[in-house]
């Protein structure tokens, strides 16, 4: 009775990254055998059908062997079964916890738990992502909030110290960990026009603005205590404001064309973005930032026609026409207030 075996004997551990790329996708070795000789690399190369097969194979099993490290990314570069050299390693790493835009979309804002995880089988017939992947994404998603959840320190520092990912790619997690942790309401459909990175940036926003992120604090915990205590303490003078709407008109006079859209509706918009940081007050409704930002500021907005220019413009004097009024000309809560919201709605105001 005869055994064929493919043996292979090396050093450096060769690691093929479109083979890679298949395999984090959630393609079997078959398919990822089809693609790899639909590009033409039988010919490329000079091999057979057998031999591609066989390679195709190795190297998914030395990337399931591998994939334990990967969950614990700084023992990639201590253990000593695989010899892959430190670039090839922030490869892996970086591939390995990165993920599609519409995976991420459909669970952003969403506790990572197992209910959660349960209804990947819809997302992934939604956005067409194998469920493999949806799976390995999601499990990512989870490994890094218990990791950094209770630590002390800036979010995205920590991030990139326990997983060794790239600037970029570990403010994409620090965004995913702020929004599960604080659930942020995502889902509704006048929301779905915003981008992850749309969410992103404003959670970037919030992180650097809003919550405490000095050494032996959570960056990750919202924080309203300063803007509490201004609400509080200035809750009579805020309403102050609605009596700038003659120094912001005169302001805004002759450099814009909506004009007297701007005029006209001055005092709903200001009385929105007032009432927007009143809630800030209570957790629970400071999950539904988002939408009344867009409910509140954006829609009445973007109904009277306004440019991205006009908002800016807008945006810019009535902030800084607060300070005319006494009781503002010294808050910095205030400016800290409008600089996070300017921030995101302009980011926000778009199709």
């Amino acid at each position: 009775m005869s055994v064929e075996l493919d043996v292979f004997v090396g050093n450096t551990t060769i690691m093929d990254e479109e083979v890679y790329q298949f395999w984090l996708d959630g393609y079997t070795v078959s398919d990822a055998v089809k693609v790899r000789m639909e590009g033409g690399v039988l010919e490329e190369c000079e091999a057979s059908a057998e031999v591609l097969q066989s390679d195709t194979m190795d190297q998914y099993r030395t990337f399931q062997m591998c994939e334990r490290l990967l969950h614990t990314p700084a023992k990639l570069a201590n253990q000593l079964l695989f010899q892959i050299p430190p670039h090839r390693q922030a490869m892996l790493i970086e591939r390995y916890y990165a993920f599609d835009s519409a995976f991420v979309r459909e669970v952003l804002g969403k506790k990572l738990s197992k209910g959660t995880k349960k209804d990947l089988d819809d997302v992934s017939l939604k956005t067409g992502i194998t469920l493999k992947s949806c799976r390995r994404q999601f499990d990512n998603f989870k490994r890094v909030f218990k990791v950094v959840e209770e630590l002390k320190g800036p979010l995205v520092e920590n991030i990139q110290t326990h997983f060794l990912l790239s600037d970029k790619l570990a403010r994409d997690y620090a965004a995913i960990v702020f929004f599960a942790n604080n659930r942020f309401e995502t889902g509704k459909r006048k929301l779905q026009y915003l981008s992850f990175q749309d969410f992103a940036f404003c959670a970037g926003q919030l992180i650097s603005n809003w919550t405490v992120g000095a050494v032996g604090m959570n960056q990750n915990k919202w924080r309203v205590t300063t803007l509490q205590a201004f609400l509080v303490n200035e809750g009579k003078s805020m309403h102050d404001i609605f009596n700038i709407s003659l120094i912001l008109c005169t302001a805004l006079r002759g450099k814009t064309k909506v004009y007297s859209e701007m005029e006209a509706n001055f005092k709903n918009l200001s009385r929105g973005l007032i009432n927007i940081a009143a809630k800030l007050t209570n957790t629970k409704d400071v999950r539904d930032l988002f939408i009344d930002l867009v409910e509140k500021f954006i829609e009445p907005c973007r109904s009277d026609r306004w440019t991205a220019a006009d908002m800016k413009l807008f945006l810019i004097h009535y902030t800084n026409s607060a300070h005319i009024l006494d009781t503002f000309k010294h808050q910095v809560t205030w400016d800290r207030y409008m600089g996070v919201i300017k921030s995101c709605i302009l980011k926000m105001y778009h199709d």
